[in-house]
């Protein structure tokens, strides 16, 4: 029977920190955007501003023709 005491008493410190994870969670923005990252993979970035190597135009070569 007093093994009954201690599971209680660690289920009661468990369900309080994980209800504290949550609160922290919530508050800290976690939850705020769920759509964004789902849709993130369907967006074509393959130009990046400000990228150097993206932005320089294909160098135009006589190699392969003719």
């Amino acid at each position: 029977m007093e093994i009954i005491w201690w599971l209680i008493a660690v289920s009661v410190v468990l369900v309080g920190l994980i209800t504290w994870a949550f609160l922290w969670a919530v508050d800290s923005g976690q939850f705020d955007n769920l759509d964004a990252p789902a849709t993130a993979i369907l967006m074509d970035d393959d130009k990046v501003p400000g990228d150097p190597q993206r932005e320089t135009a294909p160098s135009t070569s006589s190699r392969g023709a003719g």
